[in-house]
């Protein structure tokens, strides 16, 4: 059936006709909205918005652009109002019983980041881009990548996922946004560079996922996170390594500062284990900590970046997270 045979059912209300009409495209807006959020959550209740949006105005759909184009013009728009919103996700405070962090290196602004699951980045890792495109798809969808666009002014974020990212036209840029050309190609000179200010510095390219270099450094990060092994964990990491835990706003960078949070984990006689998972094209793992009663209990979702055999970020949530992951919220312990 034709893309105008379903348009022409859904107007008349079959709502199976729309979802075979916008099912293909539901992942691609999925990993739009979180690029454009840096929250999953958000990014589906955006999502949802776009589709009821997309189901009540669907009369308005004239056919000049394809219905992809169309779902990404009101996908991004309801981001828009999400970006301006207030009620984003707030800072919370330090409160690991017995355990005082070493002093921050500084503050971080983005408390409401949270990882995407891989299981559902994985079907559109290969969609067709436009010409214009910058960035492979996996770089856009690095925690370092997404956390630097939500430093940057929402218009620019905007301009900059449909250009850059997924390759639109400037002048379909310019009619998803209703602005001009002109305005169009201004915000996207601005967000590049703000972009690139933002970006961590360019470095040795990680490992491939799943190759023997990347298994072999996750087994290693493993076995000295689980054993508590101070040293092992010190030898995998960088000289500038950079270690963050929205909605905490703690941010360490350097080896030195890490080492010394890590051996305050480690001394305050917390231990966990650790089950494999991936984020954002990366590796990661569930984090349960080990209770006295045999049972290990949800601490977050650790996600590691790595740059040649070392790690040079790693990234912890809260467990509010773990339910996206498919991961339970408790464990027999090992």
């Amino acid at each position: 059936m034709t893309t105008g045979d379903l348009t022409a059912r859904a107007r008349a209300g079959d709502g199976d006709a729309f979802r075979e009409l916008t099912q293909p495209h539901r992942r691609e807006l999925l990993v739009h909205c979180y690029r454009m959020l840096g929250s999953f959550q958000d990014a589906e209740d955006a999502l949802q918005d776009t589709l009821v949006a997309a189901w009540q105005g669907l009369d308005g759909f004239q056919g000049r652009a394809s219905i992809r184009t169309w779902l990404y013009r009101i996908a991004t728009n309801r981001c828009l109002n999400a970006r301006r919103a207030a009620g984003r996700r707030p800072v919370v405070e330090w409160d690991v019983p017995n355990l005082e962090p070493p002093e921050p290196t500084r503050l971080g602004e983005v408390a409401w980041l949270e990882p995407y699951p891989d299981p559902r980045h994985d079907a559109v890792i290969d969609i067709p881009l436009g010409p214009e495109a910058r960035y492979e798809q996996s770089e856009s969808i690095s925690l370092a990548f997404v956390t630097a666009l939500q430093l940057l002014p929402p218009r620019q974020v905007a301009v900059l996922v449909l250009r850059d990212v997924l390759g639109f036209r400037a002048d379909e840029v310019a009619d998803m946004l209703d602005s001009s050309l002109d305005s169009v190609n201004s915000a996207l000179k601005r967000a590049r560079a703000g972009l690139q200010q933002r970006l961590p510095p360019a470095a040795e390219p990680p490992p491939s996922p799943g190759s023997p270099t990347e298994d072999a450094i996750v087994a290693r990060f493993v076995r000295a996170w689980e054993s508590a092994d101070l040293d092992a964990l010190v030898a995998l990491l960088t000289d500038d390594v950079f270690v963050s835990m929205p909605p905490l706003p703690f941010e360490y960078e350097g080896r030195d500062v890490v080492a010394r949070l890590c051996a305050a984990i480690f001394r305050a006689g917390r231990r966990f284990d650790l089950v494999p998972t991936r984020a954002n094209g990366q590796p990661a793992f569930g984090a349960y900590l080990r209770g006295s009663d045999g049972i290990s209990h949800g601490a977050g979702v650790y996600v590691l970046a790595l740059t040649g055999d070392r790690i040079r970020c790693m990234t912890r949530f809260d467990n509010g997270v773990l339910p996206s992951f498919g991961l339970p919220r408790s464990l027999p312990s090992r």
